[in-house]
């Protein structure tokens, strides 16, 4: 990015700051459907928070719907209790207690077993190199060898846990910004911020974290071509399918279907970690305690003052080895 860019994008964001904030504003009257210069309103926060897992569990086989009962079962399940999470031999630290989580109690209105709907199998199809990198960072996940910061992920270590945009647990909420030439995402959960321009120039030539986004319009759809990650295989990963890497190329499709309700859909294309492209579909929702969220603004995100929980982690380790 040019000097001049940087300035053009700098202005960007100090006006699609203001114009969010008249935006939110205005939530409560009717919410127009359109931006003054014409594209789709995309704008607000939004969440996609839900208790559909990404993949279809196994014990569902080949049937792509829960039942009423099943999904009574769930919510059931989910209901908040008091307390630290229990630990479990692969995760004997436990973590974080109730109190720090949204408390999510539904699943996607239409029943959906998983997230993703291609494959039909609701499963990511791994290549043999693919799930053995996922395997292995995720059974060392809360265990370690913790020797350095090194050995932490990439979320512990206050980086990224990657694209595309993902719903757990808590922070999940992303805010999107509009002018007639840029798309702005902020991601809640690191302050993750993609600028995402949409006049047509060719991807960039620098490699990032988050990759090099360029965004155009399919009628009423804002479509996201990702491409320019960096590699970074070599750093552990909380989620491995979402590791930054160069073979990846990133689509997602943003449709806003109503006052409430913006459609998000991703398609994830890697020849090295995946047999084939795979899609997954979220409904997100600005109407945040629908899906028993916390409503209101993002604010900030400070994991970098101090870090305790790497140092502590670390400390915690050398504790162990005496």
């Amino acid at each position: 990015m040019t000097r001049n860019e940087r300035g053009k994008a700098a202005g960007f964001l100090v006006v699609t700051m203001f114009v969010a904030a008249s935006h939110v504003a205005g939530q409560g009257k009717a919410e127009p459907s359109r931006t003054a210069w014409g594209t789709p309103d995309l704008m607000g926060v939004w969440s996609g928070s839900t208790l559909t897992p990404l993949e279809r569990p196994s014990d569902l086989g080949a049937r792509e719907f829960l039942t009423e009962q099943e999904v009574e079962a769930r919510v059931s399940r989910a209901h908040p209790t008091e307390g630290r999470e229990t630990a479990t031999p692969s995760r004997p630290v436990g973590t974080y207690n109730r109190f720090w989580y949204d408390p999510v109690f539904s699943v996607l209105p239409d029943r959906r077993a998983s997230l993703i709907v291609d494959p039909a199998d609701g499963q990511i199809p791994y290549t043999l190199k693919g799930r053995e990198y996922f395997d292995v960072s995720d059974a060392r996940y809360g265990l370690g060898p913790y020797d350095s910061f090194v050995d932490l992920d990439t979320g512990e270590r206050c980086i990224t846990d990657g694209l595309p945009l993902r719903f757990s647990g808590y922070n999940s909420s992303y805010q999107i910004f509009q002018t007639a030439d840029y798309v702005a995402i902020l991601g809640e959960m690191f302050r993750d911020l993609r600028i995402i321009p949409l006049d047509g120039r060719p991807h960039g030539t620098i490699t990032q974290w988050l990759g090099d986004g360029r965004g155009r319009w399919e009628e009423n759809t804002l479509v996201v071509e990702t491409t320019m990650f960096a590699d970074k295989l070599d750093y552990w990963w909380v989620t491995g399918w979402r590791a930054s890497r160069s073979t990846l190329r990133l689509v997602e499709r943003f449709t806003r279907i109503d006052h409430t309700t913006l459609h998000y859909e991703f398609t994830m294309n890697d020849p090295e970690m995946f047999t084939q492209s795979w899609t997954a579909s979220i409904p997100l929702t600005n109407d945040h305690a629908s899906r028993g969220l916390a409503p209101g603004p993002l604010f900030e995100y400070a994991c970098h003052e101090g870090n305790y929980g790497l140092a502590n982690t670390l400390r915690g380790a050398r504790a162990q080895d005496k």
